[in-house]
């Protein structure tokens, strides 16, 4: 079994400022070791379910956050950005029977996470087809065209519900819950005894998760904080300008999504 796990930083226990969650900032190196240990706990669950090939990207802000040498062997780890619009899952493809996500958070516009943001806390909120999404979505989207199934995610309490919403079958560990500037979360053990439990179970039941499909069009829709910016976007080939702060692009094809995300964002 061939399993892919994206790691983000903004969803893990306890964290609840942007100084634990960027490099060379107050608290970031505890952070960055609890992203290293729930990281961890899924690939031992992995692992433990039957897995013999787990790729890992870190894939929050620089991706250089996950200690390697705490990697469970025979692990591989991506990090740093290659440019490729898949981006918080580089080189997924259909040879993956599965992927994990670990430390996802809620989106833009939620007061659910004091870290909340899509893509870039330079966005207001991410909607597509009508409908506000989270990296969540974007990355699931991104392995079902790909062919591979989501089938456990971490992070804090609002994305658990939005995975849940999106497929009830998907495993989910709750670490902390969001309110106002603050986050009430799990023990770090806990989080990662969970993680570790979570992953093996849902592999362990790969086979009752079915992709959903994806619709047939897209509206892709990002609504900037700063006008300048949604004005600049507009000039993406085939978007449009909608109103003075959002950028729409349209399209048949998941992959130009991902590609007008890449240089819109």
């Amino acid at each position: 079994m061939k399993v892919y796990i994206s790691a983000d930083i903004e969803g893990i226990a306890g964290i609840c400022h942007w100084d634990e969650a960027t490099i060379e900032k107050p608290g970031y190196d505890t952070f960055r070791e609890q992203m290293t240990r729930e990281v961890v706990a899924a690939c031992e669950g992995a692992i433990s379910s039957g897995a013999t090939e787990i790729i890992v990207k870190d894939a929050h802000d620089s991706g250089r956050n996950l200690d390697p040498y705490e990697l469970p062997y025979p692990v591989q780890l991506i990090r740093g950005w290659s440019g490729h619009p898949y981006s918080m899952v580089q080189e997924i493809n259909s040879s993956f029977d599965a992927l994990v996500l670990i430390g996802y958070h809620s989106p833009s516009g939620f007061s659910t996470n004091p870290l909340a943001h899509t893509w870039s806390p330079d966005l207001h909120q991410v909607l597509l087809n009508g409908q506000p999404i989270s990296e969540f979505h974007l990355i699931t989207m991104t392995a079902a065209y790909e062919g591979v199934p989501v089938v456990f995610v971490s992070g804090d309490v609002a994305v658990c519900q939005l995975v849940k919403a999106y497929d009830p079958k998907i495993e989910t560990v709750a670490t902390i819950k969001g309110i106002g500037e603050s986050v009430w979360g799990i023990h770090p053990e806990e989080a990662i005894k969970q993680i570790q439990a979570g992953v093996k179970r849902s592999l362990k039941s790969l086979a009752e998760i079915q992709i959903q499909p994806l619709p047939k069009h897209f509206q892709l829709e990002l609504e900037y904080k700063h006008p300048p910016e949604a004005y600049k976007s507009s000039f993406y080939p085939g978007a449009k300008l909608k109103g003075e702060q959002s950028a729409v692009f349209e399209t048949t094809d998941w992959f130009d999504v991902m590609r007008a995300m890449l240089f819109m964002v």
